[in-house]
């Protein structure tokens, strides 16, 4: 079953749909060669400004996890032979403090259903009923409906691959200096006590967060496969969320 055919996904796509034929039409005189592309520009801008509460909140989950990494190691280690202690006092410590082990996952969360519908715009051969004319839509000669895979599938034109190399050299651009520039800081040293690394928290945390460190790419790879339109998003998403992050960590922990 073909979920962009549900009524209420398909109304909500056909929303979308309205929008983005509206923004490329006003757009058009300014960019003849990528009016739906810009469309999409401008609609990436205006979803994360409105999410940059959530971006606030991701940050003060960061500094909230890096504060209480300490306590959270005491824990561990004073309840380490009675498991159902030691949980009891983390949620405990969370409580206490009104934050959450999960606290800042919401921004992920909400990328799903956002990528999700742009994948469905430029995917389906109608909306909810009828044509989609995106479909027709390009960016400097390349279908927004296409994708870098199906690009080879078909034989890659130099002018497609540009496009789509320009944008997957961005999205690894921004992994690796998201990997430079945004790793975990370490725990807030309790007083009296040396700071102690960030894996004394949780056992092998430091090589997992070193794993953890490549995720971004994986961004890349996903790229490759989504159409055109879904790959402008993530390309300038990736890039919002890294500026987004560098400017709350460098104010909220110091």
């Amino acid at each position: 079953m073909n979920p962009y055919t549900l009524g209420p996904v398909a109304a909500i796509l056909d929303a979308a749909y309205a929008v983005v034929q509206h923004l490329a039409s006003l757009l058009e005189p300014l960019f003849p060669v990528a009016a739906a592309g810009a469309a999409i520009v401008v609609i990436t801008l205006l979803v994360r400004s409105a999410l940059i509460p959530v971006g606030v909140s991701q940050a003060r989950a960061e500094v909230d996890r890096r504060r209480l990494a300490p306590l959270i190691s005491q824990l561990r280690q004073k309840h380490a032979k009675n498991p159902e202690r030691m949980q009891r006092e983390l949620m405990a410590l969370y409580a206490a403090e009104k934050t959450s082990p999960f606290a800042g996952f919401l921004p992920l969360l909400i990328q799903v259903p956002i990528v999700s519908l742009v994948y469905g715009l430029f995917t389906q051969l109608h909306v909810n009923g009828h044509s989609n004319g995106l479909l027709e839509q390009t960016v400097f000669g390349v279908p927004l409906g296409t994708s870098l895979m199906s690009v080879f599938g078909s034989g890659a034109g130099l002018q497609q691959m540009i496009v789509f190399g320009v944008l997957l050299a961005s999205i690894a651009a921004v992994a690796t200096l998201s990997r430079r520039f945004l790793t975990p800081l370490p725990p807030v040293a309790l007083p009296g006590t040396p700071a102690a690394p960030a894996a004394a928290t949780v056992p092998g945390a430091e090589s997992l967060t070193r794993i953890l460190s490549y995720l971004p790419y994986l961004t890349v790879l996903f790229a490759a496969f989504v159409p055109l339109a879904a790959t402008i998003y993530l390309a300038l998403t990736t890039l919002w969320s890294f500026v987004e992050r560098l400017i709350l960590r460098r104010r909220m922990a110091g």
